[in-house]
């Protein structure tokens, strides 16, 4: 028998590529490998478990150090419970990138290339068993594809030496994830971390540890380098640990990372600082301190030396509390208690509150007398020793207007960040600091000060205003993550317009509160402010029924609490759509964008789609797909893609990514890797691999009731025209379907 292999192969080759093809769209995009700092501990101490992802181009990964509730997937790390360790502090992610988002209207950090998590350990026993899970998501800068992904880790190449016995130590090792996200009452695990309090910082990562590569989903790939700016601050570990973790960040500062947000938020506390200045508690006494160094110097030369020390003696008073807050309140086991926990929101809420109408004018926050006589008496004492007392009077006295601005600085710094404050408090006082000196080495600019008038009382209140409407952000947090409901987006705008319209009419002379004093005629500096409050008014009314202010976004209450979006129901477009066969499941907590009534459940679809004779609009979607989020805004609101999903299909969408627990019997063991999938998100997942072979998102199919694919699947395409195409060929092809069938 003679064996034609051209023909063989001419028949195998298109069946190979098609094979090739089938198995390329299930995507790797991220490969994880995990190392330790130490092969070998005792008992009692602490190593230093090292994550790295390998990132291929144009993807990245989102980071763990970022808001949760913001939009997509923080990297989370779960440690299965095991009384041998315990967890020191939070997990934390090595120089991550930051980037403001549109679409999410917020901050979110991220890797690409390469990505490294470290998390510390103590060794509690000898037998040391450290196992867990992580998840994480990963998207393209290209094809606008998001990857929801999860493995395993198992630490095994730790040897416990025979040594020093426990000393006093941290609870074990729980089961949790370990995201930088403090638990919070009746929080999912997701939102988990056990976090300890005294932890020492980063140790070096050893160069020629074996790597060994956990991921159920991904293939094992080379280990990630340890970056060594880590490995340098890490070398701090016999130090203060407050230098530590300063000489860490400062490693950040470098790179580039956190250079943006510092440098911005130092402007902002220098903005204050100046604000602070024009206080009536401030003001008057320049001109007083000054002529204080001009008289008693017996030299222009001494006059201007003391008050050059003056003025860093301000500085440093200032710098000192940002030193100590950030050492209260800048440690990583309460980074995300004080974000995200009710209690220091709340707090904080009330202290703005208490701020603001002691600005108005209701009481002044003063403190002690005796102390304030106790420091003047220091003052008086004359030398450069009394002239640092003369600064230390200066702050003590001014508290009553500078006590509520300085809080408000550091608040705003309270996020865990060691320089964060220290900064701030640099940038309040060096503004605070600079007319006292610059009038003191030039006296003569003191004539060209304006007199103090009612005008300081004016900025006092101004203030005063901005307090209240900043203590709503704190408090919208806490009403965020325990859903209580009582500040959602409309309300929370309420009290904005209701705010800044009083402001507006106190700038306009309409309003007159205690301390003001009479003007004859209103200034051109004050109308002008009057007009940017009113028209910043403006800008928030149309939010009242549902425009985005995408300009706001970072500081409101999330769009899906507005409960008259007028703007979703005007684009609706005159169309109709039928009323679902059967309530949907967890329409409670699932929600279709523009009005559009749908399922989350791929079975009620298709039950539905059967009595409606109707095709299927499958959305492969997920709450931290940002791409998902662009087609739901810039397509689908299209009003012909709208007219067609709402009268034509029957939409279902499987989010991939949710957490929510199924009940046992919904359970499914998957054909692909073999693991149980217990949440929507990981059965909705499972089905789009095993279904269509495809791992990413969005992802869009049109099929009938019985699972059949009418059309080619398309992702992400943001040409309105083609997905109207795409939407038409669906139901012609599915109208062929049914003429056959008959």
């Amino acid at each position: 028998m003679i064996i034609d292999w051209k023909r063989v192969m001419g028949l195998l080759l298109p069946l190979l590529f098609l094979v090739l093809a089938a198995q390329a769209q299930i995507l790797k995009p991220a490969t994880w490998s995990h190392d330790v700092s130490a092969q070998e501990v005792k008992v009692g101490e602490e190593v230093e478990l090292i994550f790295n992802a390998k990132i291929i181009p144009e993807w990245y990964l989102y980071s763990s150090d970022f808001d949760p509730d913001l939009g997509p997937i923080v990297t989370a790390f779960t440690f299965q419970k095991h009384p041998s360790y315990a967890l020191v502090g939070k997990i934390k992610p090595v120089n991550p990138k930051k980037k403001y988002d549109n679409t999410w209207g917020g901050e979110y950090t991220y890797f690409t290339k390469t990505g490294q998590f470290r998390q510390r350990i103590k060794v509690l026993q000898p037998t040391l068993v450290v196992k867990g899970s992580y998840e994480y998501q990963v998207c393209s800068e290209v094809n606008g594809q998001c990857i929801p992904g999860e493995g395993d880790f198992n630490f095994t190449q730790i040897k416990v030496l025979p040594g020093a016995a426990p000393a006093a130590t941290p609870a074990p090792g729980t089961g949790t994830t370990n995201n930088g996200n403090t638990p919070t009452p009746g929080a999912p695990a997701s939102e988990a971390n056990t976090n300890v309090p005294g932890t020492a910082t980063a140790a070096p990562a050893s160069t020629n540890t074996a790597l060994t590569s956990d991921t159920s989903l991904l293939s094992p790939d080379a280990p990630v380098t340890a970056f060594p700016q880590a490995e340098d601050s890490a070398r701090a570990n016999s130090a203060d640990p407050l230098l530590t973790q300063i000489a860490e960040t400062t490693a950040a500062v470098e790179n580039g990372s956190e250079q943006e947000s510092l440098g911005a938020f130092f402007l902002l506390a220098f903005m204050f600082g100046l604000s602070a200045l024009l206080t009536p508690c401030v003001f008057p006494m320049i001109p007083m301190t000054v002529s204080f160094f001009t008289n008693s110097s017996t030299t222009r030369r001494q006059a201007v030396f003391k008050a050059l020390v003056y003025g860093f003696s301000i500085i440093a008073i200032y710098t000192l509390i940002g030193v100590v807050f950030a050492r209260i309140f800048g440690a990583s086991e309460i980074n995300y208690y004080l974000s995200t926990h009710w209690l220091p929101n709340v707090l904080f809420f009330i202290v703005f509150m208490v701020f603001g109408m002691s600005f108005l004018g209701m009481f002044e926050i003063t403190l002690p007398h005796s102390l304030v006589n106790k420091i003047d008496a220091q003052a008086d004492k004359g030398g450069f020793y009394g002239v640092f007392f003369m600064a230390f009077t200066l702050a003590v006295v001014s508290f009553s207007c500078t006590g509520p601005i300085v809080g408000t600085v550091l608040i705003a710094s309270a996020g865990g960040e060691i320089l964060k404050p220290i900064v701030g408090m640099f940038g309040f006082s060096l503004a605070f600091a600079l007319p006292f000196t610059l009038f003191a080495v030039f006296p003569n600019l003191l004539n060209s000060l304006p007199k103090s008038g009612g005008w300081l009382n004016s900025v006092k209140v101004v203030l005063g205003f901005l307090e209240l409407a900043l203590a709503l952000k704190f408090l919208s947090i806490a009403d965020q993550v325990y859903h209580w409901g009582i500040l959602d987006r409309e309300v929370y705008l309420a009290l904005w317009i209701v705010i800044f319209s009083l402001l507006g009419l106190y700038l306009l002379g309409k309003l007159k509160l205690s301390h003001d004093s009479d003007f004859p005629y209103l200034s051109v500096p004050r109308l002008m402010l009057a007009m940017v409050t009113f028209s910043f008014v403006v800008y928030l009314v149309p939010g009242m029924v549902g425009a985005p202010l995408k300009a706001l976004s970072g500081y409101l209450p999330p769009q899906a609490t507005h409960d008259f979006d007028l703007a979703a129901m005007l684009r609706k477009d005159g169309s109709t759509q039928n009323e679902t066969c059967e309530t949907p499941k967890f329409a409670e907590f699932l929600h279709l964008p523009h009005g559009l009534i749908g399922y989350f459940n791929l079975e009620q679809a298709k039950r539905c789609a059967a009595e409606q004779n109707k095709p299927i609009f499958l959305d492969f979607t997920g709450h931290g797909c940002v791409n998902c989020r662009e087609m739901e805004a810039n397509v689908w609101s299209d009003p012909q893609v709208l007219k067609r999903l709402r009268e034509n299909y029957v939409i279902v969408a499987l989010y991939v990514d949710d957490k929510t627990e199924l009940p046992q019997s919904e359970w499914v063991t998957s054909t692909h890797d073999g693991k149980v999938k217990n949440t929507i998100g990981k059965k909705n997942a499972d089905y789009q691999i095993t279904k269509f072979n495809v791992n990413a998102q969005p992802y869009y199919v049109l099929m009938d009731e019985n699972e059949n694919s009418l059309v080619t699947p398309i992702a992400y395409e943001k040409d309105v025209q083609k997905f109207i195409q795409f939407l038409d060929a669906g139901v012609a092809a599915y109208k062929a379907k049914q003429t056959q069938a008959q």
